[in-house]
């Protein structure tokens, strides 16, 4: 008998602190089939129960609570990603190395729990872009940090000589139309 496919791969993706046991992010989804931890405190106890099964293993890819878990290490966080027990291992781990490489590319290779929360949107966006409602949208981390970076620096200078005002979106409004007639004038 052929296993049941489908689209929803992910049901958890967490970031945890590992020095006070804290939940920095965590996106349950509840798609189809899975009606486990809807509740925050059944969440807290799974990642709680999570957190100290996998603090003294050595793999990166358990099974915890009838659920493959696979994780990475950084610094003083821990980014899982949570799947059913009969879910590719090697997709699940595929989205948490996505997840480390695209976040060491957004902080600058600062992948700690203060960087983290001081960059929380980017973090948000990131896994944003990597899963959405437990369906795997990218595994690449470049392509990843380049739809969630913040623009150059250096691009923003040259908006510093744009009129923003009534006055220049009129100007600009006019300006538009006088190349509109010359084109229609050009076209007939």
């Amino acid at each position: 008998m052929a296993p049941n496919l489908s689209l929803f791969s992910v049901d958890a993706v967490l970031i945890l602190a590992t020095d006070d046991s804290s939940r920095i992010l965590a996106r349950y989804y509840n798609h189809a089939g899975n009606t486990a931890y809807k509740t925050v405190k059944d969440q807290k106890a799974f990642e709680k129960g999570l957190l100290e099964k996998t603090a003294k293993q050595t793999s990166d890819i358990i099974l915890f609570d009838n659920r493959v878990c696979v994780f990475k290490v950084e610094s003083d966080l821990m980014l899982y990603v949570v799947g059913t027990a009969d879910e590719n291992e090697v997709l699940l781990y595929s989205v948490v190395l996505a997840l480390r490489d695209s976040l060491n590319i957004l902080l600058k290779n600062s992948v700690d729990k203060r960087t983290v929360i001081e960059n929380y949107d980017l973090v948000s966006l990131a896994v944003d872009e990597l899963v959405d409602d437990g369906i795997i949208l990218e595994t690449d981390p470049v392509i990843v940090a380049s739809r969630v970076s913040r623009p150059p620096a250096q691009d923003m200078t040259s908006m510093k000589g744009i009129d923003l005002s009534e006055q220049g979106f009129l100007n600009a409004w006019e300006f538009g139309k006088v190349k509109l007639a010359e084109r229609l004038r050009q076209g007939l």
